[in-house]
């Protein structure tokens, strides 16, 4: 998708779809009373008779607009200029694009908006419309013929005329990466466990690798034994597919700066394995590799940013699966550390997979971990379908991370790890079992993963409600989210 930035008139722009944003209240901004102007008082009348309210998320189609020289007009509501914020402008653009993106090879153009009294600066407005145009317009549909949604063929953006284009043209820039990484993680989630399972997803990221510049060692099921490790190999062992484990390396900065290590869960099917699940919950199961998805779209994201960076990206890639030789009730797996874990329950398979992958990455000698997985539903029940847990060993750590995730406009909400979690995974028969009681199930989730990150400063991101979307709404399609992207990229960019 081609993007440019002008500061040419809003009714001289040219482009198939003209995008106005406006915020609630009765007064316009500049940039939009010269558009009504230009159309002779229509918005105005428009306002008047309650047809534009400015209401976040709302959209009018302005019917006749002979006076522009767009094609056609929507007005997107910003909602109250006081609390316009990140979130706010995501919504209100994710929709515009949702519903101006129904027809093939479009050219949209799309007025930067100014909000006088709030703090929101222009370069993160235009970051984030264009990240929303460029997911947008992109839908879940990757196996239908005649796709419900369109990718543009170019985006305008009309900036305000005291603005520096030099700045802004770089914030779409880097808007139109992070789109690309979130929709790289979106059709990855979306795609079936016939497409992606161990051995395709470990091939896209070599030749992604190749694309962009990162150093990509894939692991084979050998190399995996070699390794030692019998936690992510148990949970392998049921199924035709065999594993992998990816390592793609970034070095943006000097061999002495620190190293991030980035670790995704990548179960790109999970039936439960023996712990069978119900078909309810086993249909969006082709979702469980979205930390694998995230961490190799972050990836990209920073090696196409050229950050100045040392980064490890690490997935465990396994399939959950059932046949005679799987992994059964009572068993007890060897992870790479020496821990042995005795299996009560096949279906608490993504915490084995990244036992294994987060001690290969301790032994790495990074200085700080995150790993990401749809790990528990324990986590959907505590925050909901659209907020990401977040469980810590290092609370200065962590602190940098909520930070970057209130920067970026994803929720993230920290959850305990006392050590009263731990005394739920006592074994009378191995070191540590793989699951607890009911209660609390996040947090003992995330006090196993704690035994395999030795004293790394580390955070966990339970990902498991908003990384996959099962109804979609006017500012959001279904299917896979890219959740966490944005967090990622903006935690690992230096400040200026």
């Amino acid at each position: 998708m081609e993007s440019r930035a002008t500061t040419e008139s809003l009714a001289e722009v040219t482009g198939d779809w003209l995008v106005v944003g406006i915020v609630e209240g009765e007064e316009f901004s500049p940039t939009v009373s010269a558009l009504d102007v230009a159309l002779d008082g229509q918005l105005t009348r428009l306002r008047e008779a309650g047809d534009l309210t400015g209401k976040l998320g709302e959209t009018l189609v302005v019917p006749d607009a002979p006076a522009i020289t767009a094609t056609r007009l929507l007005i997107v509501g910003l909602g109250d200029p006081v609390r316009l914020d990140i979130p706010s402008i995501r919504q209100a653009y994710n929709t515009a694009a949702l519903q101006v993106s129904r027809q093939p090879k479009l050219s949209i153009a799309c007025a930067i908006p100014t909000v006088e009294g709030n703090s929101l600066s222009l370069d993160d407005t235009a970051q984030e419309i264009a990240t929303s145009f460029v997911v947008g317009c992109v839908g879940p549909g990757v196996y239908q013929s005649e796709p419900g949604r369109h990718p543009f063929a170019s985006v305008t953006y009309v900036l305000p005329e005291n603005a520096r284009s030099v700045d802004l043209e770089a914030a779409i820039e880097l808007g139109n990466t992070l789109g690309e990484a979130i929709n790289l993680v979106r059709e990855l989630v979306n795609r079936t466990a016939a497409d992606v399972y161990p051995e395709t997803f470990a091939q896209r990221a070599g030749q992604l690798a190749d694309e962009v510049g990162l150093r990509c060692e894939i692991m084979d099921e050998s190399r995996i034994r070699q390794e030692r490790m019998g936690s992510l190999l148990g949970v392998s062992q049921g199924s035709d597919r065999p594993p992998r484990v990816v390592i793609l390396r970034y070095n943006g900065a000097g061999d002495g700066d620190p190293v991030t290590a980035l670790v995704g869960k990548g179960v790109t099917f999970d039936s439960g394995g023996l712990s069978l699940k119900p078909t309810a919950s086993m249909n969006t199961m082709k979702s469980d590799m979205a930390g694998a998805a995230t961490v190799l779209g972050a990836m990209t994201a920073i090696a196409r940013l050229k950050l100045p960076v040392n980064v490890v990206g690490a997935v465990g890639l396994v399939e959950n699966m059932i046949s005679g030789s799987s992994y059964k009730l009572g068993d007890v797996l060897t992870a790479r550390n020496g821990v042995t874990i005795e299996v009560l329950n096949t279906d608490a398979e993504g915490r084995l997979v990244l036992a294994d992958v987060l001690s290969y990455v301790v032994d790495q000698k990074v200085d700080r971990m995150i790993d990401l997985a749809t790990l528990t539903g324990s986590c959907v029940v505590a925050l909901g379908e659209n907020i990401t847990g977040a469980f810590t060993n290092d609370q200065t750590w962590c602190n940098e991370v909520l930070a970057a995730s209130t920067r970026a406009g994803e929720q993230l909400w920290q959850l305990p790890m006392d050590d009263e979690f731990a005394e739920q995974l006592k074994s009378d028969v191995a070191d540590v079992k793989n699951v607890g009681t009911r209660w609390g199930g996040a947090s003992i989730a995330a006090k196993f993963l704690e035994k395999f990150v030795a004293d790394v400063p580390w955070v966990h991101l339970d990902i498991a409600g908003p990384s996959f979307v099962e109804k979609g709404s006017p500012q959001q399609d279904s299917g896979g989210t890219g959740v966490m992207v944005r967090t990622l990229v903006e935690l690992l960019t230096p400040e200026d």
